[in-house]
């Protein structure tokens, strides 16, 4: 174990493709799939726009994770986002999940194992969710690169029920660490 103690703020899924998920009580994540009656679990790609590219792609986009932090950092700049808004099915607090290398995985509650396979590339339909998030969800650093804000993609390890409250404990790969990228 290292590199962060946080916990769940949210959980979300929805059946449909849509932006949004609603907010839930629970959600069942399940190994090698994703969230249980989420649209986007499976073991291939369910992301319509990589479905049209090659359908017979490893989903490696089976759960998706935001920081609440961002919804904090959004709010300040007079974006007001709910959790499950931005399409996440797990809002976290306490830990720097874009700071994470790929192949970290995080304990969610008693059983709930995700393994961290890269970064959320966003998308314009962020726009339809309120004007200007997508601008907002994207910035340079100071050398210039594109730093993408929206989340992070896992796919699930051991499967398990995750709640608000749960803790969440981060187990880092062995080295050498490699950044995420856009998957």
């Amino acid at each position: 174990m290292a590199s962060g103690r946080g916990f769940v703020e949210a959980v979300n899924s929805s059946p449909t493709h849509s932006m949004t998920k609603q907010s839930r009580r629970r959600i069942h994540l399940v190994a090698g799939l994703g969230v249980a009656g989420d649209a986007h679990g499976g073991t291939t790609v369910k992301h319509r726009s990589r479905v049209a590219r090659d359908p017979s792609q490893p989903n490696l986009r089976q759960v998706h994770l935001i920081h609440a932090e961002l919804h904090d950092e959004l709010r300040e700049a007079g974006i007001c986002i709910a959790a499950g808004q931005m399409g996440e099915n797990i809002t976290t607090r306490g830990i720097h999940l874009l700071g994470l290398p790929r192949g970290a995985r995080l304990m969610l509650g008693d059983t709930a194992v995700v393994e961290i396979t890269g970064l959320r590339d966003p998308c314009r339909q962020l726009e339809a969710v309120q004007p200007g998030l997508m601008r907002a969800v994207l910035e340079r650093d100071a050398s210039g690169n594109l730093v993408r804000k929206a989340g992070i993609m896992s796919i699930v390890v051991s499967g398990g029920e995750v709640r608000p409250g749960d803790p969440i404990a981060v187990e880092l790969p062995s080295p050498p660490h490699h950044l995420l990228e856009v998957v």
